[in-house]
């Protein structure tokens, strides 16, 4: 009997996971421990690991579908078994996630083809109104109005139809409808993206109604090249990763009364140790980065200051009693912040080695749940790209997140004179609800002074 591998829970939020692509095909031998395929959670994408030896006999989420957790993926069992696709898990009545059953597909397919038929269709074009599912709008949902045309008359097409069409970069203006009166229905533009030999020609399905572009006047100046956009214009959907950033930043700046605060720091003491530090220990393998004196000063000023290493719970305030700082990884598709768990106990040594290996891990998408939560404290660094200063925003639970800008070489006040030195600007942003400007600026100034004296961060 085939073994059924499910869409498992890979983060405490996650209710569906995206199925980006398989790394095995049907037919493929497979052992415990190989990789399966890729998923994205509202957190990162992630590999998915195969607990059983066979045969991969039969996959039952394509790519790039969202399955709901304890979903079936694929069956591993022997080469030419015959294994039928397991029952959909019942959906939650408290749960508002989009159905991924292939019959709730096909229920919200059929509501999709019946909208909007010729005979009621408005003489003016307007977007459609936007569907709802569980309360809250679906922006794929939301689509521009219909395009005009060959006699600039109502494009006539389903609204599934025309999402899909703008989903696969087709112009549905060069699709034939074979539905009533003409009108473009879903299986016509999947034909048509099955063999685009089937589109009409371009200039015949924009007859009479000169295009966007070609309407366009020409520009002549110099900085403009001739070779067409800087990109193809296209509709993308909304990873689940984008998605719940989005929401939580939303949350966060609507929800969260902020407090900014700047801070200016010597950076040149810092600096010097560090080049000392990698020029001595270089044979070791040792290589320190700004980063990680940041984290472990961060962690330190958490104990000095312990009023900035709480968290916000309505009625209560959570005092943490370790320091886990976060430090934020810029992904292909969103951002992720592993957690270097107890850094107010490891030196810089093993922060560094620690980030390091969180960082790859972030970037090859193997990070374990245990990896990304957890945190108290977060270290946004945008330094190495330049940037002299900027504010972050906070990800609750979190109380702070402090954002660490590049060093700058400027003239400063040493002794009374005018020097050269090296500046470094950190802004710490605040949830007023937990603590005041006070406190913020006291944990400012505890990070000042660990890391203009560095040498403190290693004993």
């Amino acid at each position: 009997m085939a073994d059924i591998i499910e869409m498992p829970k890979l983060s405490d939020t996650m209710t569906v996971g995206t199925l980006v692509k398989w790394l095995k095909k049907e037919g493929d031998a497979v052992k415990a421990g190989d990789m399966l395929a890729e998923v994205e959670t509202d957190k990162a994408t992630m590999e998915l690991e195969s607990f059983f030896t066979g045969t991969l006999v039969k996959i039952f989420a394509p790519a790039g579908s969202q399955v709901a957790i304890g979903a079936g993926l694929c069956a591993i069992g022997k080469a030419g078994e015959t294994v039928e696709a397991p029952a959909a898990p019942a959906p939650k009545a408290s749960s508002g996630a989009a159905a991924t059953t292939p019959q709730a597909a096909a229920t919200v397919e059929k509501k999709l083809e019946a909208e909007a038929t010729p005979a009621a269709a408005p003489s003016v074009s307007t977007p459609p109104k936007a569907q709802t599912e569980g309360g809250s709008k679906k922006e794929a949902d939301v689509l521009p109005p219909p395009a005009p045309g060959a006699s600039g008359e109502r494009l006539k097409i389903s609204p599934l139809a025309k999402k899909i069409a703008a989903q696969q970069s087709i112009d549905a203006n060069r699709i034939t409808g074979t539905g009533p009166h003409g009108r473009i229905v879903k299986a016509d533009v999947l034909a048509a993206a099955a063999d685009p030999t089937k589109l009409k020609a371009a200039a015949a399905a924009g007859a009479g109604a000169p295009s966007p572009r070609s309407a366009a006047p020409a520009f002549t100046g110099g900085a403009i090249s001739a070779k067409g956009p800087v990109q193809e214009e296209r509709l993308a959907p909304v990873s689940t990763m984008r998605g719940v950033i989005a929401k939580r930043m939303v949350e966060s700046t609507t929800t969260i009364p902020y407090v900014y605060l700047d801070i200016e720091i010597d950076a040149e003491p810092l600096l010097a140790i560090r080049a000392q530090l990698n020029s001595g220990l270089e044979k070791e393998g040792v290589k320190l980065s700004v980063n990680d004196f940041v984290i472990k000063a961060s962690a330190e000023a958490l104990r000095r200051v312990p009023t900035v290493n709480c968290s916000w719970e309505g009625t209560h305030i959570r005092h943490h009693g370790a320091a886990h700082v976060a430090f934020a990884v810029a992904l292909e598709d969103g951002l992720i912040t592993p957690v270097v768990k107890d850094a107010h106990l490891k030196s810089v040594f093993q922060i560094s080695t620690e980030a390091k290996a969180l960082g790859k891990k972030a970037k090859d998408k193997k990070l374990a749940p245990a990896d990304y939560t957890g945190g108290t404290f977060c270290v946004s660094n945008l330094g190495m790209m330049g940037i002299p200063k900027f504010t972050a925003i906070i990800n609750p639970p979190n109380a702070a997140i402090l954002a660490v800008g590049t060093t700058v070489a400027k003239p400063v006040v040493k002794n009374g004179q005018i020097v050269p030195g090296q500046t470094m600007t950190m802004t710490l942003s605040c949830d007023h609800r937990v603590f005041d400007g006070a406190v913020g600026a006291q944990y400012l100034g505890a990070l000042k002074d660990l890391l203009e004296k560095p040498a403190l961060l290693l004993v």
